[in-house]
């Protein structure tokens, strides 16, 4: 989040302009989300949103581990893990750019199995894994208990401006050219989703740290 001004207008101690781009390292970075999550009591949703290059699960899982250390339960859940079957996600073809952007995430089943339970009132019980894209099948997977101060990190691309009920978000973008140079080129088809993405749900916009990740070694964050 961008630092505030003290009472009389003048900048914070480290000179840093309220919303400026500033440098730092993936270290830097993950530290930096860790704070903001640990500066809140009880439960805490976390989501890192990126387009694959950007490694929102790289982000996402160096946060887990860094908060552990810091006596919080800690839980990565991937967006990937919670798709909707093929016969659903592929009903237009395996390119249809309306259902990558809306309906291969299984909306209900995230909220039902993973936010809701892991709100401040939720039930604290949380699946971490559902359906197995690959094999196209259900995970066997046992139900997770946060505890009072549970922290769940859920991570993928596509995930804001969807109303999913968070508490902390960060935005990983990278610019069309870095993208296009980073996609596997079996994805080049899904480009022009994440630059509608980015212009008509501005995940930048709505995200409380907004990374810029074109070069992810060297990602830069607004204030």
């Amino acid at each position: 989040m961008s630092p505030a001004r003290s009472a009389n207008g003048a900048r914070p101690a480290d000179g840093t302009r309220p919303g400026a781009i500033r440098p730092v390292s993936p270290e830097v970075l993950a530290e930096h989300v860790t704070a903001l999550v640990t500066a809140r009591p009880g439960r805490v949703r976390l989501v890192v949103d990126g387009a694959p290059p950007t490694g929102p699960d790289r982000l996402a899982a160096a946060v887990v581990e860094a908060l552990r250390p810091a006596g919080r339960a800690a839980l990565h859940v991937r967006a990937a893990d919670f798709l909707r079957p093929a016969s659903v996600r592929l009903e237009y073809g395996h390119q249809d750019e309306e259902m990558f952007l809306d309906g291969w995430l299984d909306e209900g089943a995230l909220r039902r199995e993973v936010l809701d339970p892991a709100a401040p009132d939720g039930a604290g019980r949380v699946l971490p894994r559902l359906w197995d894209a690959e094999r196209d099948r259900a995970y066997r997977e046992e139900y997770r208990d946060l505890g009072p101060s549970g922290v769940v990190v859920l991570s993928g691309s596509l995930l804001l401006g969807r109303g999913l009920p968070v508490d902390i978000s960060v935005h990983l973008r990278m610019g069309g050219a870095q993208l296009h140079r980073r996609t596997h080129p079996d994805d080049l088809w899904t480009l022009p989703v994440f630059e509608r993405y980015e212009r008509e749900r501005d995940p930048g916009g709505a995200a409380d740290v907004l990374v810029m990740a074109d070069h992810p070694d060297r990602p830069a964050v607004r204030g």
